[in-house]
């Protein structure tokens, strides 16, 4: 059985950090790519930022570069998001999933095996 766990999230103030985990099970991890997905009320999902778990590129969304850095850690099957330089515009429901590109973008891949698997997400909330 497929699962993304994410925890990590919290109440920030403005200019602050969190990291946040995904730690994956029921798949082989380095098949895929995993990143990391944000929703905000009223808004549309975006993607935030891809790694790829078997040669460690990473792709950013251009309203996190250089504040957001994803990582991976193979033995424990985790995929990290450090986030720093928070805004009030980043709270969000962040989740976890298999990702790719599409025209610059960063977006959900949804394996066929996968089902329709999607994650309790965390709450990331930053205060002004």
């Amino acid at each position: 059985e497929v699962q993304l766990v994410e925890s990590g999230g919290g109440l920030v103030q403005a200019g602050g950090s969190l990291r946040l985990s995904c730690a994956a099970s029921g798949f082989t991890f380095d098949d895929y790519a995993i990143g990391w997905f944000r929703q905000a009320p009223g808004k549309e999902r975006e993607g935030v930022s891809c790694i790829s778990t078997s040669d460690g590129s990473t792709y950013y969304a251009d309203s996190v570069k250089g504040r957001f850095t994803i990582s991976v850690d193979n033995a424990k099957n985790t995929v990290y998001l450090q986030m720093n330089s928070l805004k009030p515009e980043d709270t969000a429901v962040y989740h976890c999933a298999a990702c790719g590109l599409a025209d610059n973008t960063i977006v959900v891949v949804t394996p066929s095996r996968w089902g329709d698997y999607w994650g309790q997400g965390t709450q990331v909330t930053v205060s002004s």
